[in-house]
């Protein structure tokens, strides 16, 4: 018996809800050509049998062809249909389990340089468009530069406060970001949001207080992990700075806090927030996809190497002049090359030193965090960014200037899992999107491979796992990717699948992603996304649930990092999603259409 199924959430013709499911083999001998020739795409028969594409409700209409009025009649008259019977609800428990949240991450400008939330009309608009699209949340940079830009301490919220209160009464959720990087300089950058005026005048007489690469090139988008812990900001250190804006936040949205709006506070520990290195920027003539640069020749990470290598009983040992710049390749440099001296006795305690620093960094940042928010019901969380590209060359080179000390035989993820731990902090990736085939073949990429190399530690380490893609896509190709990276080994139909991300941000709102065929695809993306199932505004139904935040564990010693760096083989992945947004609604679409033609 072949039955066409209906949702009874939109009715029969309900957009997406439409479904079809088959049963046995009696089929008209008119539609079985028909048949044959859908399940040879991909077997997409088989795939809606196995989904049956019940709603969160359980509960779907059905009537059978047999019954459908002979042919010549114009349309189907659906007061036939019988109810089906309910199922139960443990099934949709089961399948919740499933269940990815999907955030937007905000446009960067939202809060204007002048501290203004402008256009507000519009925001809500969008707003509302997202959260009837089912999306869970969004996400938004709380610039440093535009909250502290009059003076030390002078916190001015206003803005971002009409902001959530706006966010909150849409009914999303937020994830805020403690920005204290400058906007402007990356892929993707559209406004420029500069650090606090007063700390880029420190910076003119105390230029150290930026990155520096080998020829002093000063790098202003995040001051450097070397005055971490140098009283020169007005008495106070770097991580002062950070922590007494954070406290800051608490206090001053401690209301959205404790109503459940802001979920997620995600720590800006480098450039664009991540935790790495500025090694590759635009300002300095960076393109893609060159190595990049290491950047610790201002005179704190100087002094501070100069220590750890006499410390090491080798101190004529000093750091890289042979790595190459910004656009080299691996191959044209004496550091990266064959047989080149990140191999070396000299290149491997430089490159363990160069990348503990920057473990170091974002431990201590995420312990003023943790001190910052304890007891609040919110979820920590540090970005990494994903350098993919000269991934499959023996170096790593790109990765290793941006502070990511991963070789084949030395895993550089697995240790900042490890630490992330420690804070019950969520690991947050980037690149999801990307495949292989998309990149340049001489750029040796390798996106697919780092995705799940960077997933599968931060699995084994168990944190939470969270990603976004990083450039725009409104394409099924990029969704696909994107849905197979956050359940890589499908839906599991007897509750929570053993790998399943936290959650997943997508980069970003605009109005090229509202357009209308955009935002369908979308749409149909986040359904995915959620299983199959509708927006679930109960964390503990899809076991996200958060309680107060804890005291960060015990500070790891040095061992237990090293340890981390033991390579492991990744979690296997499917070979695509079952949970496509193209090929099934695509396919399932003009398999319908062409039932109907039979009968007019």
């Amino acid at each position: 018996m072949t039955s066409i199924i209906r949702s009874t959430q939109g009715g029969c013709w309900g957009s997406d809800r439409l479904r079809l499911r088959l049963y046995g083999s009696v089929f008209d001998p008119a539609v079985m050509p028909l048949i044959d020739r859908v399940e040879s795409l991909q077997g997409v028969i088989r795939k809606v049998k196995r989904i049956e594409a019940m709603g969160q409700t359980g509960r779907s209409n059905y009537v059978d062809v047999t019954k459908f009025p002979k042919a010549g009649t114009s349309k189907l008259s659906t007061d036939e249909m019988p109810e089906a019977p309910t199922a139960p609800s443990t099934d949709n428990e089961k399948i919740l389990a499933n269940y990815v949240p999907v955030y937007v991450m905000l446009p960067l400008g939202v809060i204007s340089n002048d501290n203004v939330f402008e256009d507000q009309p519009k925001m809500e608009k969008q707003l509302k468009e997202l959260r009837a699209a089912g999306v869970d949340g969004v996400m938004v940079d709380v610039w440093w530069g535009i909250v502290e830009s009059k003076g030390p301490k002078q916190y001015d919220w206003s803005a971002y406060r009409s902001l959530f209160a706006l966010v909150q009464e849409c009914g999303l959720k937020l994830q805020a970001i403690m920005s204290f990087h400058r906007c402007g300089g990356n892929v993707g950058d559209e406004v420029t949001i500069p650090l606090p005026q007063w700390v880029l005048d420190i910076g003119e007489t105390e230029p150290d207080i930026f990155y520096t690469n080998r020829k002093g090139n000063r790098n202003k988008e995040y001051l450097t992990i070397g005055v971490d812990n140098q009283p020169l900001f007005d008495g106070r250190t770097a991580v002062q700075l950070y922590s007494d804006y954070m406290k800051s936040f608490r206090e001053h949205m401690s209301d959205f806090i404790e109503a459940g709006l802001i979920i997620d506070i995600e720590v800006g520990l480098g450039p664009a927030g991540e935790l790495r290195y500025p090694s590759y920027t635009g300002t300095q003539g960076w393109v893609f996809p060159g190595i990049g640069e290491f950047q610790c020749y201002d005179k704190y990470l100087e002094a501070e190497f100069k220590e750890a290598a006499t410390g090491a009983g080798h101190p004529e040992w000093g750091l890289p002049d042979n790595a190459g710049k910004y656009n080299d390749t691996p191959g044209s440099t004496e550091f990266f090359g064959l047989n080149g001296t990140y191999m070396t006795e000299k290149g491997k305690f430089f490159l363990t030193w160069y990348s503990n620093k920057l473990i170091n960094h974002g431990d201590e940042i995420l312990d003023e965090a943790n001190r910052a928010f304890l007891g609040c019901k919110v979820k920590l969380a540090a970005k990494v960014a994903g350098i993919h590209w000269w991934y499959k060359s023996p170096s790593h080179a790109a990765e290793l200037t941006s502070g990511y000390y991963n070789l084949k035989d030395r895993d550089g993820y697995r240790p900042i899992a490890r630490m992330l731990s420690r804070h019950y902090a969520i690991f947050n990736f980037t690149c999801l999107e990307m495949r292989d085939s998309e990149q340049r073949a001489d750029a040796k990429c390798g996106p697919q491979e780092l995705v799940q190399q960077v997933l599968s530690g931060g699995w084994r380490e168990e944190v939470e796992v969270a990603g976004e893609n990083a450039l725009s896509r409104y394409d099924s190709n990029g969704y696909n990717q994107m849905l197979l990276n956050a359940r890589p080994s499908g839906i599991s139909r007897e509750g929570l699948p053993k790998q399943i991300m936290y959650g997943v941000t997508y980069l970003r709102l605009s109005d090229e992603l509202l357009k209308d065929k955009n935002f369908k695809i979308f749409k149909t993306f986040v359904k995915k996304m959620h299983a199959d199932q509708d927006y679930c505004a109960d964390l503990g139904m899809y076991n996200h649930q958060i309680g107060p935040l804890e005291r960060s564990k015990p500070k790891l010693v040095m061992e237990d990092l090293l340890e981390a760096t033991k390579p492991m083989e990744p979690f296997p992945w499917d070979e695509e999603t079952d949970m496509k947004v193209d090929d099934f609604d695509g396919v399932l679409a003009n398999l319908i259409r062409k039932l109907f033609s039979l009968f007019k």
